[in-house]
């Protein structure tokens, strides 16, 4: 009788545990057909290629070279990745990551239904990590838009993608947190969630139980390159607000009022008499800035900037920069104990990542063949370090950051030449024979150092 009575019980709360499950069997059926596949291609260097030295026949070591070093492969190879994304309109235009497509050389679509499309990359946003891609196709089913402001933490959501290549894919989790700064990211306010999300699912949808869409696939935490539990999407208001953008202009404009922020700690919010750890204190002001010219000094703590409170430090880059540049905004600022507010005229941030055209047209990123990825200084960005000229490195990656260059760097000179621009650089450094060490002047906050870096050393 006792046995009876405690399986009738698990029964029952097994029963009721299910009914409380959600069933995404009918958001999968009508919005699946709106996900899609993508893969790119991209001819990259190879770097396995030895060097061998040019050497005539008649010279003793050229028997040595010819027995004992293989005949290399190829200069070049064909790189393929893949992601995913979603059809935002019936006239084919996709939104996705931006690391997704970012250098491809051609950007493949896969349908549903398995018909494929090259597609055209309109811009790309690497501040938000947002593309917009567009097919020469109609009819197609879209996706529809949800309000990332009235998710809640506990939420169900669900991801469809393509991890690992493996299409089509359906996970699904709950909303972890909301309004999540990452580092280097400050212009979104991720989606935490718990949703499974591996290599492939970068640029997928993130749907609620209504099935709309609420996130794009971005990110995640791991410490083994797998899906750990910790991943974050970007709210489809962010990117839709890049999206329409880059549609309309071909760029993404942002404002800025040139000042250096950190944290407001327990510590200093005692010692500046603020009632709690709030705001973004101002650390540095650009001479002749918007924020100077407004009278805002470093040391104030800006508590509230157009209307919106400043919560944290992380909010401000996000506020100002979705504020348009030529506005003028009140701006409250906590200084000597006491709360006060200027006006900003703010100003537009030139230090732009969006492009318009396809990698195949137009202009590619500054990009060098020595492991490093290269931008021209802004005025704001040299008034800022106060040198004339300088070249930033965006990206630094093997034989650049063996030699100890960062991203972040600015490289300043070339054996003692002064670097101007990154079209200089390369001329410079296409002076110098394969093999050469050169030195670098490098400007790393605040300090120069000299950096020995070997020539093609790819």
């Amino acid at each position: 009788m006792l046995r009876r009575l405690v399986f009738a019980v698990c029964f029952v709360l097994s029963v009721s545990a299910a009914a409380q499950l959600p069933d995404f069997t009918e958001l999968v059926e009508k919005q699946g057909p709106a996900v899609v596949n993508i893969s790119t291609t991209q001819s990259v260097r190879n770097p396995l290629i030895p060097q061998i030295p040019n050497l005539q026949e008649d010279d003793p070591f050229y028997e040595f070279f010819r027995r004992f070093i293989p005949s290399p492969g190829p200069r070049e190879f064909q790189s393929q990745s893949l992601g995913s994304g979603f059809i935002i309109s019936t006239e084919g235009y996709i939104l996705t990551n931006a690391h997704v497509v970012d250098a491809a050389d051609e950007v493949t679509v896969k349908l549903n239904d398995k018909r494929e499309f090259k597609a055209k990359v309109i811009g790309a946003d690497r501040r938000t990590d947002v593309a917009l891609l567009k097919i020469d196709a109609s009819g197609l089913q879209a996706v529809r838009f949800g309000d990332p402001n009235r998710l809640k933490v506990g939420e169900w959501v669900v991801a469809i993608g393509s991890p690992f290549g493996f299409e089509n894919t359906v996970t699904a989790g709950i909303v972890s947190a909301k309004g999540r700064s990452l580092p280097q990211e400050n212009f979104v306010p991720f989606i935490q969630t718990d949703v499974a999300v591996n290599p492939g699912n970068s640029g997928g949808p993130l749907f609620n139980l209504k099935g709309d869409v609420v996130g794009i696939n971005s990110q995640i935490y791991s410490r083994t390159g797998g899906f750990m539990g910790l991943s974050f999407a970007i709210p489809i208001d962010v990117a839709n607000d890049i999206a329409q953008q880059l549609r309309s202009t071909g760029k993404v404009t942002r404002g800025r009022i040139g000042v250096v922020i950190q944290p407001i700690t327990k510590e200093l919010a005692e010692s500046f008499g603020l009632p709690k750890p709030a705001g973004a204190l101002v650390n540095s002001v650009e001479k002749g800035g918007p924020a100077d010219k407004a009278g805002i000094e470093s040391g104030d703590v800006i508590l509230r900037f157009d209307g919106k409170p400043v919560n944290s430090s992380e909010d401000l880059p996000r506020i100002v920069g979705n504020t348009r540049p030529g506005a003028r905004v009140a701006v409250q600022v906590w200084r000597n104990k006491a709360s006060r507010e200027a006006q900003v005229v703010v100003a537009e941030l030139q230090d732009d990542r969006a492009t318009r055209q396809s990698r195949r047209g137009g202009k590619p990123p500054a990009t060098s063949q020595y492991g490093m990825a290269l931008a021209d200084l802004t005025e704001a960005q040299r008034r800022e370090l106060k040198v004339e000229g300088g070249v930033l490195v965006e990206n630094s990656q093997g034989a650049a950051a063996r030699a100890g260059i960062r991203r972040g760097d600015v490289i300043l000179a070339v054996n003692n030449q002064d670097v101007k621009s990154v079209d200089q650089f390369r001329e410079l450094m296409n002076q110098f024979d394969k093999g050469r060490i050169v030195a670098l002047l490098v400007r790393r906050g605040s300090n120069s150092l000299y950096i020995p870096f070997r020539v093609d050393g790819n």
